[in-house]
Formats: structure tokens, C-alpha cells, sequence
């Protein structure tokens, strides 16, 4: 997901500090076209959960619903890493005190959101991505002084390294291991997803997961407001989408193996929907087993090496293009401004889907659920209600408590 929290200071994780935000033009433009690409990731994810399911599109919608599976959180994992370097510090990290104080509000964010995660899980089960962002901030806190050129080595390093080796230890994982690690494991017992989904066997597993995070720590690192920058980066990530979804492409072409298993990953997404709420933590991702020429697939929560590179063409693409338009049509941000609102408080339109969706009993993530009705009244409800907030409070209600629960670390010495 990113960052959820909004732009106001250095604490909150999606936007800048107000010594940043006060800025001009580019600096301004670069923060508020992120909280765009949060919007838009947002609404991704209420396609996948709320809109119609896989089996019961075609046409447009089908190519709208595909662009969202797997992407929007993917989108969100790359905008988290973001968010973490408007607190460990943007362009140069903080040290010292500062430093201190930075990481210890990554960590309070980190437990608050692993338990909020949790909690949500007992009701709507592994397909909360919240737990998981808490242990990716936890997993990312050794590496925020680090530069741009070395986090984005990390990244593409964990993008080829991880998925073989994650595949290699599920296919180790037995059941009765499974089941002896759950059942020491206070997290499964509470929520249903533990440690060994946290890391290795959930929707969102931090294994393969980290490298959307730690890629979005890097563009975070880089000067968004320089063209030199954004050039590149608009050539690197439609140039990563062709590669990783044409080389999947043709590898299934020139091999049975991973045409079966590429058919075998879109059969089984449109078997099952969308990731349903309430679909309990025992649902592993599409591609958690199968045969090794999975690896070389690029089907969405897959957690292979070209549906990574992919996805994070896709953010890439999406971050960029969005902190352009912003910075070069003031017309379109005043006329996005409700919906800019929703990224900064990204925190409470995604738990307020979840919760919402419950209250009004709508059929998420069913072979029965047809209509696109559903969802956009929901987009439409996130827009109007963060317009609405926005004009009277500077953070989101649960990013106001998120800011609430890091108020310690000014005591810190």
C-alpha cells in the first residue's frame, strides 16, 4: 500500500514537511502528485475487492480490472518505501538525534500498523495488507540512510534473488511444519495470518514483497523535481513493463512449461474472483505452489521475478507520470484536488473500504458480484468524503491517530 499517512510534517509517511511543502512549484507539485499516484492506487484496490469479479468482465472492464490485480498494491508496497524517506529524510537522511527520532517513528508506525493488521484480519482475513506493511517498515529500517544507486541494487537484486528462494522453501514447507509453526505463533492464533505469512506464504509476503518497498525507498531518495531525473525514469518504467511482461510472453511461447503454467495462474484467478474479504488467512497467493516453471511467469501476486520487474514498472510509470501532470497542468490539480485528498489519507479510505463494505453487505470478491455499481459509488464516496475532510482538518482520522501514537518520539534523546 505506501504510505498512509498524510503530507503535513515530517512524521506522517506520504507527504513532505512543512518546510518542504512551503517550497515552490516543483517541490509542491513533486509531493502532491504522489498523493495522486496514492489516490489512484487506492482505487485499484477497491476494483479488486469491491468491483466485479475476474470471471464476470470482458472488454474494458476486464483490462481495467487486470491493470488493478496485483499492481494497485504492489503500487502501494512502492509508494510505502516512499513515504519512509519523507521521514528518514528526502534527498539527504537524517543523523544524529534526528536520525533517532525518524527511525523510532518508522518503528511506532511499523507495531501500530502489524496490530491494526491483525485485528482486521480476524474479520476480513489475509487479504489485509496492513500487518504486512508493519513488518516491511521493521525490515526497512536498517536501510534508510542508505543512497538511491544502493537501495536500487538491493531491490533488483531481491527481485531476482527472492522469488526462487521462496519458492524453494515453500516446496520444503510440509504441513505438519506448517502447522507446528502456526501453533506457537501468537499472531496466527489472534488474526489467522502469522509470521510465516508475514514472510513467506501470504498474499503480500515480505520475501518478495520487499523489493516493491525498497524500490520506492530509492525513487525516494531522487530529485523528482529535476528533468534530467524524470526522463530517465519515464523511459525506465515503461521500459521494465516491456521487458518483464514481453519476456514472460515469449518464454510461454517458446515453452509448453510456462504457457501451462501461466494458464494454470490466469484459470485459477478467475476460478476464485477477487481476493474475497473475510476469505481467511489459509488462502495462499496464485502461484505459492505449483511446478518451477512458475518462475518464469509474470501472473498478478505471483511473487515471481517478471511480475516484480513489472510491477514496478508499473509504479514507476505511475509515480512519474503523475508528479508531471501535476507540476505541468495546474489546471488538472485544482480539478483533482478531491481526489489528491484521498492519498493523503490513504490510511482510512483502505480501512474504510473494508469496513463500509461490511456494514452495507456488498458482495466483494464474488462469482455473484456483476455490477460495477458498487464501486464506483465507493470511489465516489472516498472522493467526496476526503474533499469534505480535508477542508477542515490536515490529516485523515486514522492518520490523525497514527501521528497521535508517534507524539513520544519528541522525548527521545
Amino acid at each position: 500500500m505506501t504510505q498512509i499517512e498524510p503530507p503535513q510534517d515530517t512524521a506522517a509517511p506520504p507527504a513532505a514537511p512543512p518546510a518542504e511543502a512551503a517550497e515552490p512549484g516543483p517541490s509542491v507539485a513533486r509531493l502532491v502528485g504522489v498523493d495522486l499516484a496514492r489516490a489512484l492506487a487506492v482505487f485499484g484496490m477497491f476494483v479488486v475487492h469491491i468491483g466485479p469479479s475476474a470471471s464476470a468482465v470482458d472488454g474494458v472492464g476486464a483490462w481495467v480490472r487486470g491493470l488493478a490485480e496485483g499492481r494497485s498494491s504492489a503500487l502501494f508496497a512502492t509508494l510505502a518505501g516512499f513515504s519512509l524517506m519523507l521521514i528518514a529524510g528526502r534527498l539527504e537522511p537524517k543523523t544524529g538525534l534526528a536520525g533517532r527520532q525518524a527511525k523510532a517513528r518508522i518503528a511506532i508506525r511499523a507495531v501500530v500498523l502489524l496490530a491494526l493488521g491483525t485485528v482486521m484480519a480476524m474479520a476480513y482475513g489475509g487479504v489485509v495488507i496492513l500487518a504486512f506493511y508493519g513488518l516491511y517498515f521493521l525490515l526497512a529500517l536498517p536501510l534508510v540512510r542508505l543512497p538511491a544507486r544502493t537501495l536500487a541494487i538491493i531491490a533488483a537484486t531481491l527481485a531476482v534473488v527472492m522469488p526462487p528462494l521462496a519458492y524453494g522453501v515453500r516446496s520444503l514447507l510440509t504441513e505438519p511444519v506448517t502447522a507446528a509453526l502456526k501453533a506457537y505463533d501468537p499472531l496466527d492464533r489472534i488474526g489467522g495470518v502469522g509470521v510465516l505469512d508475514l514472510l513467506l506464504t501470504g498474499f503480500y509476503p515480505a520475501m518478495t514483497w520487499m523489493a516493491f518497498v525498497i524500490a520506492g525507498m530509492a525513487l525516494g531518495r531522487l530529485d523528482l523535481t529535476a528533468g534530467t531525473v524524470r526522463r530517465r525514469l519515464a523511459a525506465l518504467g515503461p521500459a521494465l513493463i516491456v521487458f518483464a511482461y514481453g519476456t514472460s510472453w515469449l518464454l510461454g511461447r517458446l515453452f509448453d512449461g510456462v504457457r501451462a503454467a501461466a494458464e494454470m495462474q490466469s484459470a485459477a484467478a478467475h476460478g476464485s474472483g477477487s481476493k474475497s474479504f473475510g476469505s481467511g488467512a489459509d488462502m495462499a497467493p496464485p502461484d505459492a505452489t505449483g511446478s518451477a516453471w512458475t518462475l518464469l511467469t509474470a501472473g498478478p501476486h505471483s511473487g515471481m521475478t517478471f511480475d516484480i520487474i513489472g510491477c514496478v514498472g508499473v509504479a514507476i510509470t505511475v509515480i512519474v507520470g503523475a508528479t508531471v501532470a501535476i507540476d505541468c497542468l495546474p489546471r488538472l490539480r485544482r480539478l483533482a484536488t478531491p481526489i489528491i485528498a484521498v492519498g493523503t489519507m490513504s490510511l482510512t479510505a483502505y480501512v474504510g473500504h473494508f469496513v463500509v463494505s461490511s456494514l452495507v453487505s456488498v458482495p466483494t470478491g464474488t462469482e455473484s458480484q456483476e455490477s460495477w455499481v458498487p464501486l464506483l459509488l465507493f470511489v465516489l464516496g472516498a472522493i467526496v468524503f476526503a474533499g469534505i475532510w480535508s477542508r477542515f482538518f490536515r490529516r485523515g482520522p486514522l492518520e490523525y491517530l497514527l501521528n497521535v501514537a508517534t507524539k513520544p518520539v519528541k522525548h527521545l534523546r
